[in-house]
Order: structure tokens, then C-alpha cells, then sequence
């Protein structure tokens, strides 16, 4: 009856037996009745494979299903990806094991990976990258322990207030387990308060600094000097960046950053309702044994073929766990492939093409919607191709009518900013259509 259900009945039996109890009821003895789900479940019959496809088809042609042109980022950006990219992640040679531990047989999944490490070190300027990570905000957390680690009595984290709210969460929870404070610095005219910085790094006791860049507010911001203060305190600087703007902005290596970290979804891959994303993290050399995660070197092997290995890969993350810097050991491979793929095919000049016309569209779509009177520029920073702005209305009545539409109208920061972001797959002619449906929509209220 149930023929993908691995277990008979007689092998419940013995694993029940195994832990001590009579019936699968036993095992769920502590939950409180009162929580108890003890309704009928809500699902339709069993069907065919064509009456599912059907269904599906007729789902996805459905209104709440129709495709939106997106005006919004905020973390997940709508970047144009050649189409060979999904046929050459698919090929055999890649599709080796996914945790590559035996060399002879996991060559393909070996070389991506040290290409992608390759192309990410040249991206941030920086020494060295590890194998990737989950997405950019479990990379910046990572990126924290290892400052934390690195010092030798400091325990204090500071993170600039311009760091996207949702990477703060994921930086604070890890912290706390690890007994790391997290003190958070002022913002000033939407960039990081200098002048507060400088007090809480005097103040002693750093280990590290965290800063974005662009910031969460998509100004690009002017980070000189800075690191020479915050080494001056023995202190990390850390510096998260969307993978993508590092195309054309100065590189964290530039900026005198130890670690740069961020999202690599920028780099192709699809938005997928927010995820799966790829954390990337690079640093200095000096600081490879405190990275999290796994290296892959190129070799020669006893033919003197050209061969790929796992150069680096702590002992303590398998072994010895709670001496671990972090416990990352495997991570979303299968999107390091893809931006592998995707930076590959896309070649240098490609990525800064793509930026430039991302930056292009953004002030463009910026300088239409102050025109119609109802926007204003929130923060009189430079941008590359996401920013802020102030509106004189209901942002949410706005949203949702744009939104029928078949426009992704930004997202809400706070009850009259809007943060809008533009990619080089939007068109002039979709950014006119945009703020025309804007006009439509005051007009209609009015």
C-alpha cells in the first residue's frame, strides 16, 4: 500500500524494542494533550502523474502565481543568468560525491570548487577562499567567531547599524552561544557614525568590526582610514559585499579588510522565493587556519597529471568539535558549481557590463520617480544600484496595488521608505511602465 515507506512493520517493531517503548504513540508521551494536532488532515485524493502535472499547470497559470517584474533586493536580486549555466551544472563529471573526501573519485567536484575559489579570491582581492558556505549571513556569523578567536582576550564584536537587519539576527544568535558580545554602532545620514566607532574601538576590548558594502541602505560608503584605525586596536575588520557589485567597487582587500564575506547570489543565481543562496568567505592568509570550512589545492599526482585534493580541512570540525572554530564541514556545493559556472561564462568584462548597467537603470529609475513628486531621495549618498526612498503615502496600499499590477515594488525599511533595487534585466521601457503605473495609482486615489 505504502511502497515508498522503507520500513515493514517488523522493523518498527525491533526499533521500538531497541528504544524501550511498545507504539510509535509512546515516543510522542511528553507532548501535552492539549497541543495535540486530532483533526482529519486537510489533503486531496492520490493521483496520477498526469493529474498532478494538470495540476500543477493549471497552479502556475493561476493569479497568485503570475510572474512580477521585480523592483526589489534587499539581498536576493533579479541577475540575468546565460541558460547553459543549468545544462553544464548538470553534467556528469560535476555531479561526483557531495562531500569530496575521497580524491580519486570526486575529481570533478574538486576542480569546481578550486576554480571557485580561484575566481572569489580575485573578486575580493583577498588571499584565499574557502570551499563556500550556507548563504552571506551564516558567513558573516562565521566571520565573527573567527575574529573572536583570533583575539586573545577581546570579546567584543562591533557591527555597524548599516548591516542588513536580517545578517544582525543571524550575527547576534550565533554570539550568544559563544560568548560574544555584539554592540551595535550608530548610523549617521544612513552611513556607519565614524565618530561613535572610534569611542566604542578606544573603549577596548574588540575583536572585530563588521561593516557592508554597499550597506543595507545601497550606499556605497567611504570606508578610508578605517581599517588602519581598527588594526591599530589589534581588532579584525570584516567587510560583508553582495559578490556581484565587487565587479566594479573597490575590493575589501582594497579597503585594508582581514575578511571579506557575503552572499554570492548575485552572481546568477535564481531568486527561487529567497534562497537557496552561497556564502562565500575569503581572508588573509595569515588567517587560513582559523577559516572555517575546507580548502581545495591543485597537485600532481604519481603520473604527473594534474590532480585536485582537499589541501585544508580542520581536524577538530570532525573529531574533536568542541575545540572546532566552526563546525561547518559540507555546504550547498551544487551553488558554488552554479556561480562557478556563472562567473566563468560571464568572464570580467561581463560582470562589470552587468554592474554598469544595473547602476545606469537605478539612477534612471531614481531621477523618473523623484519627478513624479510623491518620492524623495532618502539619503544623499552615492549608490550603485539599490536605494532608498522616502514616499508621501501608504507604502503598504502602494505595494500591494503594484503588486497586482505585476510589479515588485521595493521593499518596505520603514513606514514611508521604500528601498527599491534595479538589475541589468530591467529595461527602460519596464522602468517607464513602473512609475507610470505609480501615476495611474495616486491618480486613482486622489
Amino acid at each position: 500500500m505504502y511502497k515508498y515507506f522503507p520500513h515493514t512493520e517488523e522493523d518498527l517493531q525491533q526499533m521500538l524494542e531497541k528504544v524501550g517503548v511498545k507504539t510509535l504513540d509512546d515516543l510522542y508521551a511528553d507532548i501535552p494533550e492539549a497541543v495535540r494536532f486530532r483533526r482529519e488532515y486537510n489533503l486531496p485524493e492520490a493521483m496520477s502523474e498526469v493529474e498532478l502535472r494538470k495540476l500543477f499547470s493549471e497552479v502556475s497559470r493561476s493569479l497568485q502565481n503570475a510572474p512580477l517584474t521585480v523592483f526589489a533586493g534587499a539581498g536576493i536580486y533579479d541577475h540575468y543568468a546565460p541558460s547553459v549555466v543549468q545544462h553544464i551544472i548538470g553534467r556528469s563529471e560535476f555531479l561526483t560525491s557531495y562531500t569530496p573526501y575521497q580524491a580519486e573519485v570526486s575529481q570533478g567536484t574538486l576542480h569546481y570548487i578550486f576554480e571557485y575559489q580561484s575566481m572569489m579570491a580575485e573578486l575580493t582581492g583577498m588571499d584565499v577562499s574557502n570551499a563556500s558556505m550556507y548563504d552571506g549571513a551564516t558567513a558573516t556569523a562565521e566571520a565573527a567567531l573567527m575574529a573572536f578567536a583570533s583575539a586573545k582576550k577581546a570579546d567584543t564584536v562591533l557591527v555597524s547599524g548599516t548591516l542588513d537587519p536580517k545578517v544582525l539576527r543571524v550575527v547576534e544568535t550565533y554570539a550568544k552561544y559563544h560568548g560574544i558580545r555584539i554592540e551595535v554602532v550608530g548610523v549617521k545620514d544612513g552611513v556607519t557614525d565614524r565618530d561613535d566607532l572610534s569611542r566604542k574601538l578606544q573603549a577596548g576590548g574588540v575583536a572585530g568590526v563588521i561593516v557592508q558594502a554597499p550597506n543595507y541602505y545601497g550606499i556605497v560608503e567611504d570606508f578610508s582610514g578605517l581599517a588602519d584605525e581598527i588594526h591599530a586596536q589589534k581588532a579584525l575588520l570584516i567587510i560583508n559585499s553582495i559578490a556581484a557589485d565587487l565587479a566594479v567597487l573597490r575590493t575589501p582587500a582594497e579597503w585594508g579588510a582581514d575578511i571579506a564575506v557575503g552572499d554570492a547570489q548575485s552572481l546568477g543565481i535564481p531568486m527561487s522565493f529567497g534562497g537557496p543562496g552561497l556564502g562565500y568567505m575569503c581572508c588573509t592568509e595569515k588567517l587560513i587556519r582559523k577559516m572555517p570550512g575546507r580548502i581545495v589545492g591543485l597537485t600532481r599526482d604519481n603520473r604527473g597529471q594534474r590532480a585536485f585534493v582537499l589541501t585544508l580541512q580542520a581536524r577538530e570540525q570532525h573529531i574533536r568539535r568542541q575545540k572546532a572554530t566552526s563546525n561547518i564541514c559540507s555546504n550547498q556545493s551544487l551553488m558554488a558549481l552554479y556561480v562557478t559556472v556563472y562567473m566563468a561564462l560571464m568572464g570580467p568584462k561581463g560582470l562589470r557590463e552587468a554592474a554598469e548597467l544595473s547602476y545606469g537603470g537605478a539612477h534612471y529609475l531614481c531621477e523618473q520617480l523623484q519627478q513624479t513628486g510623491y518620492f524623495s531621495l532618502t539619503y544623499d549618498q552615492p549608490f550603485l544600484n539599490e536605494f532608498c526612498m522616502t514616499y508621501d503615502g501608504d507604502v503598504d496600499a502602494l505595494q500591494a496595488e503594484c503588486a497586482e499590477e505585476g510589479f515588485m515594488a521595493g521593499v518596505k525599511v520603514d513606514g514611508h521608505t521604500v528601498m527599491f533595487a534595479v538589475t541589468e534585466k530591467r529595461t527602460r521601457e519596464e522602468i517607464d511602465e513602473f512609475v507610470d503605473t505609480i501615476k495611474q495609482i495616486r491618480e486613482e486615489q486622489a
